[in-house]
């Protein structure tokens, strides 16, 4: 079994939360200074919300990962479960690969780094 270091496993998590929180606020950020469009969707802001708050709190985990197992734990399978979902609209959605494709590859990266630096369960 592979045996992460915990300075390791901050590191991980400080980058993967900076880059999480920064590319989902980015697109909130101008979203809104865009202005209101009728032609924009409304959940798109939502979500990057959500997943940028997700990022805050990968970078507050790296104090104490094993502490955040849980919150890690979510924050990988959620990203397992997201590709997924990417990779099924990459394949429905044949127009859409461009901008799928490259999003399907970052977030798998995170998925496997995180399930990788996820601190292992203490045995009792």
């Amino acid at each position: 079994m592979l045996v992460m270091s915990k300075r390791a496993q901050q590191i991980a998590l400080v980058v993967l939360g900076l880059g999480i929180a920064a590319a989902n606020l980015y697109p909130l950020i101008t979203y809104f200074l865009a202005g209101p469009r009728p032609t924009a969707g409304t959940t798109a802001p939502m979500f990057w919300t959500i997943y940028a708050m997700l990022g805050v709190f990968l970078v507050l985990a790296a104090r104490d990962p094993s502490a955040y197992r849980s919150l890690i734990a979510y924050a990988a399978w959620s990203s397992v479960a997201h590709t997924a979902v990417m990779a099924l609209m990459a394949m429905q959605l044949p127009t859409r690969r461009g901008e799928l494709l490259p999003g399907l590859a970052v977030t798998g990266l995170s998925a496997v780094l995180l399930l990788v630096f996820m601190p292992r369960k203490e045995t009792t």
